[in-house]
């Protein structure tokens, strides 16, 4: 008996060791095919969107669910990834400019900094998997990351350690990004978000008729506008 359950539960993790080291192939093969500049982002929502089924249980066919959803996301996720990346070197380039010239900047600068750094770093966690999970435009997403981060704070926090956790084993041990970080940053990054958005679905299937969901804890925040779930 104790075999069998030993059995069973090894074929299980085998599946998901299989599960992600082909997604993780997947990202890095659409990511050349969109020559890096225009595939990574794509193939980043694809992963999620992967990811996101199989939390909700659904059963996947990778390849064909892939393909579609970097094909469905490719203008959306180019969007919003240009824009974050964009805002990074900004925000790198005013780094340096204060460790460069720390003596002549007023002590409030680096605290503003790094005030705007917390939002940013909302804004990462936070925005692509709204962007796999809910209709919206890109600014949109983009205001209902700060809100949901802000007001989900712990959350935020969780996720980040996580892929921050991930990114340092990764960089620890480089053999490994090519078969997993890509697919378990995904994880990471999918699966708090998701329980948080579950919450959002239901509330807004309780009731049809509300124009817009609670958000979360900070209930009738008038600025969270009603999502649409996204069906992949």
């Amino acid at each position: 008996m104790n075999g069998n359950r030993i059995v069973t539960k090894l074929d299980y993790l085998l599946h998901w060791v299989v599960r992600l080291v082909i997604l993780n192939v997947l990202w890095f093969l659409f990511s050349i095919l969109g020559l890096f500049v225009a595939g990574i982002f794509p193939a980043t929502a694809a992963v999620l969107g992967i990811v996101r089924k199989w939390l909700m249980g659904d059963k996947v066919k990778i390849w064909s669910s892939f393909k579609d959803i970097y094909r469905q996301e490719f203008k959306a996720a180019n969007l919003m990834g240009w824009i974050l990346s964009l805002m990074g070197i900004i925000l790198f380039l005013n780094y340096r400019v204060i460790v460069n010239n720390h003596s002549e900047i007023v002590f409030i600068v680096p605290f503003a900094f790094y005030f705007i750094i917390f939002f940013y770093t909302i804004l990462v966690i936070w925005s692509f998997p709204l962007l796999v999970h809910y209709k919206a435009t890109c600014f949109k997403h983009f205001k209902n990351a700060i809100i949901i981060g802000l007001t989900k704070i712990q959350y935020t926090i969780v996720s980040g350690a996580i892929v921050s956790c991930l990114v340092y084993v990764s960089l620890s041990y480089p053999g490994v990004i090519p078969f997993f970080t890509i697919s378990a940053i995904g994880m990471g990054c999918m699966w708090l978000p998701l329980q948080i958005f579950t919450q959002l679905d239901e509330r807004q299937q309780s009731d049809p008729k509300t124009e817009r969901p609670m958000p979360l804890s900070t209930k009738g925040n008038e600025s969270f506008k009603r999502l649409s779930y996204k069906k992949m």
